[in-house]
This record gives structure tokens, sequence and C-alpha cells, in this order.
């Protein structure tokens, strides 16, 4: 009976630590520091319970400014803009697109997104990995219309229509990030060698010198 009984504690122990992982990241990076120097990450503080109102849990979205050389504005709402997100694994954004406006070709490290469209038609898609071999999958959608972006993948949208188009996206991280391609490959801060950007995108140099002198904007507020 005791070997049945250290059997079944064995397997017991065993299940547990195959079921433990580790929690996923919520920003670029975390370097290891001692904890005289070191911050806290992955998440936030949270708040006395005894002193949450329900402002915590609310935020107004007002429509984007479309002005700008994309012709479309990201409104974010996670953790930053609304502290109640906090432990809670979603966050939202409204995206407003001016009649051409484009959402740059991007990806988010750390959520899934799923669009819907509240008013216009947007032609939208997403590139699969390198090991699926960089598949393209696209859809026009229209009002009402719904499309999923999985985690991690390239992504974008287009107003194709002749007028304004909103849209609100679900995200599957309260901190999901957004990383803009052609801001991240031409506007890094320091610069990205041009040999380095040369010969991955295999054009002249000065097509690349031409590229980094632009203006990459930032659409994402």
């Amino acid at each position: 009976m005791k070997v049945v009984y250290l059997l079944v504690a064995l397997l017991a122990l065993t299940s547990t630590v195959v079921s433990a992982y580790d929690p996923s990241p919520l920003q670029d990076f975390c370097v290891a520091a001692k904890e005289k120097d070191g911050v806290f990450v992955n998440g936030k503080f949270c708040k006395d319970p005894k002193l949450v109102k329900a402002e915590d849990f609310f935020r107004h979205v007002e429509p984007g400014e479309t002005v700008n050389p994309l012709g479309s504005n990201v409104t974010q709402v996670f953790v930053d803009q609304l502290p109640g997100l906090n432990t809670l694994g979603i966050g939202l954004a409204r995206i407003d697109f001016a009649p051409k406006g484009l959402n740059a070709p991007h990806t988010h490290p750390r959520g899934t997104e799923i669009l819907i469209v509240l008013e216009g038609t947007l032609y939208v898609g997403f590139v699969t990995s390198n090991q699926d071999g960089n598949r393209l999958f696209t859809k026009v959608l229209n009002k009402g219309d719904v499309f999923v972006f999985p985690i991690g993948l390239i992504h974008f949208q287009l107003n194709v229509g002749y007028g304004n188009a909103v849209a609100i996206a679900g995200l599957s991280s309260q901190n999901p990030g957004a990383i803009t391609i052609a801001n991240a490959l031409f506007k890094a801060n320091p610069p990205i060698s041009s040999e380095v950007l040369t010969k991955a995108f295999q054009v002249d140099k000065s097509i690349i010198d031409y590229l980094q002198k632009q203006s990459w904007y930032d659409n994402n507020n």
C-alpha cells in the first residue's frame, strides 16, 4: 500500500509540474534585475479594492482625427487608458478612417485582434508566417462584418469606400502592443544599418537612404 500511495503522490506532483507555465509577457522585454534596482512589470500595481470607483471601469471614446498622412487614427483603450482592465486580459481600440485611409501593416505581439466594422467599407488582410508560406488572406468588409487577425501576424485595413469608415477592434491583452512595420524598419532609433536593409530588401542603398529620411507617421493614440 505504501508503494501505491507513493505512486499516487508522484503522479499528482508530475501533473502539477506539467500544468504550470510562465505568464505571457505584457511588455516588449523584461531584463532580470536585483530587487532594489527593479520595477514591477507584467501588469500594474493593484488599487485597494475599497478605493475602487465606477470611473475606474469607464472611458468615453471620441472619434479620432484622420487629417494625417495615413488618413486614419487608432484610439487605444488599453490598461493605460482604462485602469479597470488590469489583469482582465482584454483591450479595445477605435479606428477611424478618412476616404482611402489606411491602418498601415502592423502586428500586435501580445494579442489576437477581432474587428467589427461600424460604418463604411474596409479591405482587410493578414499574412501568415514563413512556415506557412507567407500566405495572404484578404476580405472586403461592410457594416456589421467581423474579421479576426491572429496574434503576432502582420495585418492591415484600408478604407475602400467613398466616405468615412469606423471600426472597433477587440484584443486579447490589456497591453497588446503595436509594431508598425515601416516605422520599425525605417524609423528605428538609432537607425538600422543601411547595409542590413539593402541586403534584406535587395535594393540599391539610395532607396534605403530615401526611405529612412521620410517622416513615418504613427496613427496610434
